[in-house]
């Protein structure tokens, strides 16, 4: 099926399941994760991945492997190990994450002013809206 047709209902919805799973920023970062660093432990990716939490991490991982993104290989040790890694649909995305990767670091500076200017001017045109009080002098 090719989605080069957004007027098909079905392109729309394949379009949004996918972009479900795969554009929320833990997952961005996982199978980025995974495809620069190979093969992890869970550990590691959480040392790696800031700000993300074990359950957080656990449920992004558990919907990657679901839909075929990531494998989890447990080897029957004591204490059991476990390893996360790429399938090779998973090897696919890597591309396109990697170049949104390397593209978000090239223009975080210049996102950062354009919020600062925004923010600016649309405070500029809210305090210039507000009406302006008066005071009387009672005598």
């Amino acid at each position: 099926m090719s989605l080069h047709d957004t007027s098909k209902s079905s392109n729309c919805t394949a379009m949004s399941d996918v972009l479900n799973r795969i554009g929320d920023k833990w997952s961005v970062m996982v199978v980025g994760m995974l495809g620069r660093n190979g093969t992890l432990r869970f550990n590691e990716l959480k040392r790696m991945i800031n700000g993300v939490s074990q359950r957080m991490l656990t449920l992004t991982l558990r919907n990657l492997e679901r839909d075929g993104l990531v494998t989890r290989t447990i080897y029957p040790e004591v204490p059991p190990r476990v390893e996360y890694g790429l399938t090779e649909m998973g090897k696919t995305l890597d591309g396109p994450i990697s170049k949104l990767w390397d593209w978000s670091a090239e223009n975080h500076t210049s996102i950062i002013e354009a919020r600062a200017i925004y923010d600016a001017r649309e405070h500029a045109v809210a305090a210039a809206a507000e009406p302006r009080k008066v005071a009387y002098a009672q005598g």
